[in-house]
């Protein structure tokens, strides 16, 4: 077999790079793909344009990276391929949406409600939005947490390194229940099974890359309530400090879609926020996998 050949360039940004030249509905041999998790341990975003998946190869290439994740909410899963959880504007006769309609939409990191959180996740694009004048809509933006724990003054990094931030996935999805409500949409509301699935749990406020032996800043948003290890109000005043610094322009790529773009981030290297600036019918639909990670102590 011949090897796979393809070139990568690199955004003026601290995160990201494009991999050009390759079919992923193709099989990757094993030195290509070698190199390819290279680059993405080393600049934590990649992203494959031009492709033409199905959900099958889709999720053959997530496989590449590790185990992939069957969603713990499987309202928005693809019937015949449950690894696939779809990202959608797009709204069904009965008025549910065919995927998750806001999803992303506050700084935050895949899975981090998890007890092992995810590795990365890979979204695929088969429909992108756009204006009247043909620019695309829905960019979402990548702080890399790595350059932010770099960049932060010395006595915040040894004061947050023994500290345990608690992550709770039940608040943001009953806001985001709601927001859907106001806005006249239908979503299932959170089942006792579901709950039961994601109790509360902590991780470290700075964690070390389980590949690169990197720190990164392991707080964002959506997620993390508290970090109680400090007691009171100090604790939150950390958080939101942790993200405020971390999501600063200097730290963040801001990727532009097409279809037919596969992008993968890295779930503990960075955060991730889906710019909402479409509505229907203005239409919007991604597949995405997920990769499982790697179990405590990291």
């Amino acid at each position: 077999m011949n090897p796979t050949r393809f070139e990568v360039t690199y955004p003026d940004a601290p995160l990201g790079a494009e991999i050009s030249g390759i079919d992923l509905s193709r099989d990757v041999d094993d030195a290509a793909f070698r190199e390819i998790e290279q680059v993405f341990n080393d600049r934590s975003v990649i992203w494959f344009r031009d492709q033409k998946l199905t959900p099958a190869e889709h999720v053959r290439f997530s496989r590449r990276f590790g185990e992939v994740e069957v969603p713990t909410n499987r309202q928005y899963s693809l019937e015949d391929q449950p690894e696939i959880y779809v990202v959608s504007n797009i709204v069904k006769d009965d008025g549910r949406n065919v995927g998750n309609a806001d999803a992303g939409r506050i700084w935050h990191t895949d899975s981090s409600y998890m007890k092992v959180p995810s590795r990365c996740s890979l979204l695929y694009a088969i429909e992108v939005p756009h204006d009247g004048a043909g620019q695309a809509l829905g960019d979402t933006l990548f702080a890399s947490m790595t350059a932010a724990y770099d960049a932060l003054p010395a006595t915040v990094q040894q004061r947050a390194a023994a500290l345990e931030g608690l992550h709770n996935y039940t608040i943001q999805y009953e806001r985001r229940l709601a927001k859907v409500k106001a806005q006249g949409g239908k979503r299932e509301a959170l089942t006792e099974e579901l709950r039961s699935k994601v109790p509360d749990v902590t991780h470290p406020v700075i964690r070390t890359h389980p590949e690169t032996g990197r720190k990164c800043v392991y707080v964002n948003g959506a997620f993390v309530i508290d970090i109680p290890g400090l007691g009171g109000d100090e604790g939150v005043r950390l958080r939101d400090y942790l993200i405020e610094h971390s999501t600063q322009p200097r730290f963040v790529y801001r990727h532009r879609w097409r279809a037919g773009d596969l992008l993968i981030w890295d779930n503990c290297a960075t955060q991730h926020l889906a710019m909402a600036d479409y509505a229907l019918p203005q239409r919007r639909l991604m597949y995405r996998t997920t990769v499982k990670g790697v179990a405590a102590p990291y």
